[in-house]
């Protein structure tokens, strides 16, 4: 009796072995032949099969993927939607899109038209794939564990209304968004309601609004971006437990451009990044308890702008270089501490060669509150005018705010951690 029941499991086993083996032997590599359509040949495949698509250019639109099935794209054939809507749903699991040109979705005023839509779905993957003149280019909605990589997406540009985002999620979680380059679209990428997903090194550049635009994700984290030349760098919103390590936001310039916008946010760290040239490095309107820590604040207008309702926040460890402004507030009280900065402003001393300057800094400057008030004046700032108010301000505090110091002030500037390459290309 023992061994009867010892011998049913590894029937079983052996069953199961079959049957997958059954699977695997039934799926096939299906080839789109000289004037056929893929549509036809996504609707004869079978779950399993992979649809290889050879150089060309195909006039489709409205391609469903229903079935599991990899569409691949060999000497990167061109779908040409001709402006007449969205090119590619996926709606089943595990589908790969890889190796395409895709191109003239066609602009809506009506519908999020998306080169290629994920919808519902779990595990697809979307990658080295070109997205040209797409209204959106790649749409996910409650999906789980998509990954979109190696991707080139090139909007149209224009105006924010006649243009969507490049690559856009929404209600997504445990996302892979990595090494694409966007460019020409309204945010290059779009975050709202996703969770524990991951943005990596992915270069999102002239886009006519932001770079990167979160909105109620969190326990997300981007990492080694370049976010150059947007209307503004990136906007994180309503959000909590975000981490951004070793991203690169330069030249993002406009009357109301900056680098990073924090806007209620809380609980987060701002790590090893790189402002430059950007008319705000970091701009935080009510956020609270981030981490700022060993960043490059360097030629920019305001390095660091943040509003009396954000606090808690720690600034430690990062260098201010050539700014305008390091720091500018709107109120005289401070909730926030600096600790351990580099300031090229400083003009304090080291007597006990320490590396930390004997005297505290303020690093705040009177002209900057008299900005606020009266922002015309700005085309004051490298008047003589200028400097006897902010040395009569260093000399005798009154007007700047008495807790907002640097007790601690660096002598050199600290070197950081390596930041990605690239730029704006």
């Amino acid at each position: 009796m023992a061994a009867r029941a010892t011998r049913i499991p590894i029937i079983l086993l052996v069953v199961t072995a079959l049957a997958v083996d059954a699977r695997t032997a039934s799926a096939a590599m299906v080839r789109v032949g000289s004037g056929e359509r893929i549509s036809a040949a996504i609707a004869a495949a079978s779950a399993g099969d992979s649809i290889v698509v050879p150089a060309g250019t195909y006039h489709e639109h409205g391609l469903i993927v229903d079935k599991p099935i990899s569409l691949i794209g060999q000497g990167n054939p061109v779908i040409d939607a001709q402006e007449r809507g969205e090119i590619i749903t996926i709606t089943a699991a595990g589908c790969t899109i890889s190796g395409f040109t895709l191109r003239n979705v066609g602009t809506s005023f009506v519908e999020d038209r998306a080169a290629i839509r994920v919808k519902g779905v779990e595990g697809a993957e979307v990658s080295y794939n070109r997205i040209e003149k797409a209204f959106f280019g790649i749409y996910a909605e409650h999906s789980t564990g998509v990954r979109i990589r190696n991707n080139l997406l090139t909007g149209t540009g224009g105006r924010e209304v006649t243009t969507g985002n490049g690559i856009h999620l929404w209600y997504c979680k445990d996302a892979d968004i990595e090494d694409n380059q966007i460019h020409g679209h309204r945010d290059g990428i779009y975050f709202e309601f996703v969770e524990h997903s991951r943005i990596a090194r992915n270069i999102s550049t002239h886009n006519i609004r932001y770079g990167l635009h979160f909105m109620f994700s969190h326990e997300d984290i981007y990492v080694d971006n370049v976010f150059a030349e947007n209307g503004a760098g990136v906007a994180v919103m309503y959000t909590q437990h975000v981490t951004m390590v070793g991203n690169t936001f330069e030249h993002n310039w406009g009357t109301s451009s900056y680098g990073l916008l924090l806007k209620d946010i809380r609980d987060s760290e701002i790590r090893h990044n790189r402002f430059v040239r950007n008319t705000i490095g970091v701009y935080a309107e009510g956020s609270n308890r981030i981490v700022v820590e060993e960043n490059e604040f360097e030629g920019n207008g305001y390095a660091v702008r943040i509003m009396a309702n954000s606090m808690d926040n720690a600034f430690r460890r990062n260098n201010f270089v050539g700014n305008g402004f390091d720091v500018v507030t709107n109120s005289r009280q401070s909730f926030n501490t600096f600790d351990s900065n580099y300031w090229s402003e400083y003009d304090g001393y080291d007597l006990n060669d320490d590396g930390v300057g004997d005297v505290p800094h303020h690093p705040v400057r009177l002209f900057s509150l008299m900005v606020e008030k009266a922002p015309p004046s700005i085309v004051l700032l490298s008047s003589l005018f200028v400097v006897l108010v902010d040395t009569a301000e260093r000399v005798m505090p009154v007007f700047t705010p008495e807790t907002l110091v640097d007790q601690k002030p660096l002598i050199g500037m600290i070197p950081l951690q390596s930041a990605p390459q690239g730029g704006a290309r």
